[in-house]
């Protein structure tokens, strides 16, 4: 009773302060520059802080670290990209030019960017319509995450339904009434709490094993328990990168490191944070928080996944459940891990670490969701661009037609689903918009056919190749077995190179070519695009 007590209480104080935050942002909303883009004036600790916590949610902590139970420590390759390419790409190259574009032609969203950059309504449409319809994949990771966890810690108190339900209407409310500031201001404290949280589970993650050292070498003198079924497919052990060319790896490198690690620079939800700053001194500022926010959120989850096959196999209890679940739900790993070997104590903090993870990411993705549809779809296509006085009300439709189709995804998704759905919006984002976005940003020469035929073919190869060459989407979605015969239409490695190694390609191909035989868009409005460069 005292634990459920004191449960209690940390759950009720943490919701009181994200309530007075998303109040706090909603009394600070005042037009739609408040509710999209936060006035354009953004503090930069709380950018920074708001874009890692938007930036790492379940999927990295949850999804992410059952991976790396089952996969191993390859998997810090995927931290150092989110670092390199996620933190310093995106902030020094990527995020200046993004805020200072955005402010020449007064974007709020980022199909709105690519939109206004192109002189094209269908480019901001087609943008808006891909992350409306495909983000919900995404966001229904990020909630299977936390009500999975919520679920192991309450298993007497919460079933998987009720938990979603709950998790999405506290985020649906603080979301729908303050926009982007209640976003952002949630942001920054959820961030605050999961570095914490983070740092005291690699701390009692090794004082459990042993320390540093002799964790790490009981994780590298139980190679040989890896399961057969992981053998074959080229694992090695847990502390060396699977055989080279073999499933394992081409999984690992392809679709996990590559996918997640370059589809970052393209999240919409992200680019966005970099027009919510006034000027570029505090995107520098960022940096540094930001980066180091990473390490430590990425990281230790990559870490503590790895070494719990440790604490797995010395607790007989466990050690046959931990193995068939890396062969089965990895989504409940971490879950078991933190619930077995650490102190209810922390078990609370982790719950608050989890969830801040959690609804940090969710947030910016109802809100992504939200002005897609309102913004990007319904008021310049629909109306033609003559909506402006009803955009935020529109977004709010927006972001509760985007949670429901979460929480319906939600209930649907099969086990062992968050890591996956994660690596396939990033990597169709990153096939679908990066030429485009790039172009955007640092070739004049990019036209408007050029960013539309390089969108549409990075969009299509990426679909193609999931419903007829990569075996596991192609398995599950049956449309080949249907028409073919055959799960699907290729032979191994292909069956498992991800489609961004084949559609990102082609789409930056496809932008070039196609702009250097196209008309260029009128200088001035080049210009206008390029002001303060």
């Amino acid at each position: 009773m005292e634990n459920v007590f004191l449960l209690t209480m940390v759950v009720l104080v943490y919701l009181f302060m994200i309530a007075f935050l998303g109040y706090y942002g909603y009394r600070k909303t005042n037009n739609a520059l408040d509710y999209l883009v936060a006035g354009r004036n953004t503090h930069p600790a709380v950018m920074a802080l708001s874009y890692g916590a938007t930036f790492i949610s379940t999927s990295a902590i949850v999804g992410f670290g059952g991976v790396a139970a089952m996969m191993g420590m390859g998997l810090l390759w995927l931290t150092f990209l989110n670092i390199f390419i996620g933190i310093i790409i995106a902030f020094i190259f990527f995020g200046k030019r993004t805020r200072k574009m955005g402010h020449n032609l007064d974007a709020h969203t980022f199909p709105e960017l690519l939109g206004k950059r192109y002189q094209s309504r269908f480019v901001q449409g087609f943008a808006g319509l891909v992350i409306f319809i495909f983000m919900p994949l995404y966001s229904a990771a990020v909630l299977i995450g936390a009500a999975r966890f919520l679920e192991t810690t309450f298993p007497n108190m919460l079933n998987f339904n009720v938990a979603v339900l709950i998790y999405a209407l506290i985020i649906c409310a603080y979301v729908f009434a303050g926009g982007i500031k209640g976003v952002m201001y949630t942001d920054a404290l959820q961030g605050a709490i999961m570095f914490v949280g983070m740092l005291i589970l690699l701390v009692m993650c090794y004082a459990n094993l042993g320390g540093v050292t002799a964790a790490h070498q009981a994780l590298t003198a139980i190679a040989d328990k890896v399961p057969e079924k992981l053998a074959a497919q080229g694992h090695l052990g847990w502390t060396r990168m699977p055989a080279l060319g073999s499933p394992l790896w081409w999984t690992m490198v392809s679709t996990i490191v590559m996918g997640v690690g370059i589809g970052v620079l393209t999240q919409p939800q992200l680019a966005v944070r970099f027009m919510t700053v006034k000027s570029n001194k505090e995107i520098n500022r960022g940096v540094v928080t930001g980066g180091i926010f990473i390490l430590m959120m990425t990281g230790v989850a990559y870490i503590v996944g790895s070494l719990s096959n440790v604490y797995f196999l010395r607790n007989p209890k466990f050690g046959q459940i931990a193995l068939n679940l890396t062969q089965g739900n990895v989504d409940k790993i971490m879950p078991l891990y933190i619930n077995n070997a650490m102190p209810t104590w922390f078990v609370y903090v982790f719950m608050l670490t989890l969830l801040s993870a959690a609804m940090s990411t969710s947030s910016s993705q109802f809100h992504a969701m939200g002005t897609a549809f309102g913004r990007d779809l319904f008021e310049k296509i629909f109306l033609k661009g003559k909506g402006s006085k009803h955009t935020v009300l529109l977004t709010r439709v927006g972001i509760l037609v985007g949670v429901l189709i979460t929480v319906i995804l939600g209930f649907k998704l099969p086990t062992s689903i968050i890591a996956i759905a994660t690596a396939m919006f990033f990597g169709l984002c990153a096939s679908t918009f990066l030429p485009a976005y790039a172009g955007a940003l640092f070739w004049k020469g990019m036209t408007k056919t050029g960013a539309i035929a390089s969108m549409f073919a990075g969009f299509i190869v990426t679909g193609l190749w999931f419903l007829f060459v990569h075996k596991k989407e192609s398995e599950a979605l049956g449309l080949c077995q249907l028409l073919f015969q055959k799960p699907t239409l290729a032979t191994f490695p292909w069956t498992v190179v991800d489609p961004i190694m084949i559609a990102l390609p082609i789409s930056l191909v496809v932008a070039v070519v196609v702009s250097v035989c196209t008309t260029r868009l009128p200088k001035n409005h080049i210009e206008a695009c390029f002001k303060y460069f």
